[in-house]
């Protein structure tokens, strides 16, 4: 880990990047909340309000590899200030929007935004924190700042959205977003001068994310569309075949964007299947959840955001048993632990929905799901950074995430087309069913995250040594 880190204190250093994952995780159930509102008032009709959310996930997808090797050759601190800029002014962008062409625009910026800080933040993590110890305790407070943000989003969403109208749950993200780029310039190091040799793969950025935003697009717009129509079509084998060329291209230039050394890292290349899965089947649930709360119970938006809180707190409690689970028994078990718990939650959350039930009988199900859902998202991460040099920490983080936003575009796109499957209403108890179909479908999809988790190395055993000076430090940085 680099000597400035240290001297600046790596517990400041956590605590910013975990207030930019906190940030992030507020604006996913925000919107969410808000959706209903944003359709009514800004004119979106009820095949195209996807696209709020969909508009994010296509940028953020198709320019994760991009900004994995961005934070590589041009700096971590660079690139993170640079994201949380674009954040925060495509938010600005988005509460001043009055057309659905314009939000969802604005919402593609900030998913460009989030494809640049995720990679940078993950990055700054793993070279300052040594493998190990020391950095699943940061990973786990960033993952449990996340938690948090979650159950403030969704508290926030229903409050600013009953009180004040959806353009607030935009407005919000603007002064954190730009407050921490800020504090980024006084907390991170500078970067480095830029390593001479080191060049950046232009071709491979651009077909890279070509293809990959290809891909989310087409895989999104498949439901609505229709998965035989020309654009959708187009959209999956165009965005298949950049994904060929860019592999070619990445197998024969001299300075890849994506080095095809590190696919032979088994714990990054099962990390990348987990992440798919995870997303497909976990990241789908709050769409499910919404969905039956808001249209088939009829909660307004603040009663939604409350509805949310129970699950996130759990979700903070998974992050610290991850903690615990990874270094007892290492990433491979815990992941299995966290994705069993998680797909028995999916089972009994989709039991208990039903026309008249109450909200009591949804929280046995909330609660597996969430602490499935924390004890994965750490430990996913442990596994991506395990064994990868500091120079390939961006794109390997990049890695991972691109296949977890991909999952989380395949997942919903496909658990949407089962729920709506002979359903013709937005709204009522003709949904249960459906919705039932799809989490019973997510709980068994998830059992192939736990064939790939199986994959995993058992750690190896390390004789039991007295903590250097640095670590002790470290951790009680980490602790304060």
């Amino acid at each position: 880990m680099s000597s400035p880190s240290i001297r600046r204190g790596p517990g400041l250093l956590l605590a910013l990047l975990a207030f930019a994952q906190f940030i992030s995780a507020i604006d996913y159930n925000i919107v969410y909340v808000a959706l209903p509102e944003i359709g009514r008032e800004v004119g979106f009709d009820p095949q195209n309000l996807q696209w709020v959310v969909s508009g994010y996930a296509v940028a953020y997808g198709g320019f994760l590899l991009l900004g994995g090797r961005a934070a590589d050759l041009l700096g971590q601190r660079r690139m993170f200030i640079t994201a949380l800029s674009l954040y925060g002014l495509a938010s600005l962008a988005g509460g001043l929007a009055g057309s659905p062409g314009l939000l969802v625009a604005a919402r593609a910026v900030q998913g460009l935004g989030g494809a640049f800080l995720l990679p940078a933040t993950l990055s700054l993590i793993a070279t300052t924190f040594a493998e190990g110890a020391q950095r699943t305790r940061a990973l786990a407070v960033w993952g449990g700042a996340g938690a948090v943000g979650l159950a403030l989003g969704s508290l926030l969403g229903g409050i600013l959205t009953n009180y004040l109208g959806w353009e607030a749950v935009f407005y919000v993200n603007v002064p954190l977003a730009l407050c921490a780029a800020a504090a980024a310039v006084a907390i991170i190091p500078a970067d480095a001068p830029r390593e001479r040799g080191r060049s950046f793969d232009i071709t491979g950025a651009l077909t890279a994310t070509i293809g990959f935003t290809a891909l989310v697009f087409g895989v999104v717009q498949g439901p609505d569309a229709g998965w035989g129509s020309a654009e959708t079509l187009i959209a999956l084998f165009g965005g298949a075949l950049f994904i060929g060329l860019f592999l070619l291209v990445e197998a024969r230039t001299a300075h890849p964007l994506m080095p095809p050394r590190l696919f032979r890292n088994r714990s990054l290349v099962a990390a990348m299947g987990i992440t798919f899965v995870f997303m497909g089947t976990f990241g789908a649930q709050y769409y499910f959840f919404t969905v039956y709360l808001q249209n088939v119970r009829g909660y307004g938006a603040l009663a939604t955001g409350l509805a949310f809180i129970p699950s996130a707190l759990v979700g903070m409690v998974g992050t610290k048993l991850s903690e615990a689970l990874l270094g007892k028994v290492g990433p491979r078990t815990t992941i299995v632990i966290g994705l069993l718990v998680g797909a028995a939650g999916m089972a009994v959350l989709a039991s208990a929905m039903s026309p008249t039930g109450g909200y009591p009988i949804l929280l046995p199900g909330v609660i597996l799901l969430s602490l499935g859902q924390g004890i994965n998202w750490t430990a996913m991460f442990v596994a991506a950074t395990s064994g990868v040099d500091a120079r390939n920490q961006g794109i390997a983080s990049a890695m991972a995430s691109t296949t977890q936003q991909i999952g989380s575009a395949v997942g919903l796109a496909v658990l949407v087309a089962i729920a709506n499957a002979g359903v013709h209403t937005t709204t009522g108890p003709d949904l249960v069913p459906g919705l039932r179909t799809a989490g019973f479908t997510a709980a068994a999809l998830t059992l192939l995250g736990i064939g790939i988790a199986l994959t995993l190395r058992h750690p190896t055993s390390t004789p039991a040594h007295a903590t250097t000076s640095t670590e002790q430090r470290t951790r009680s940085d980490i602790a304060a």
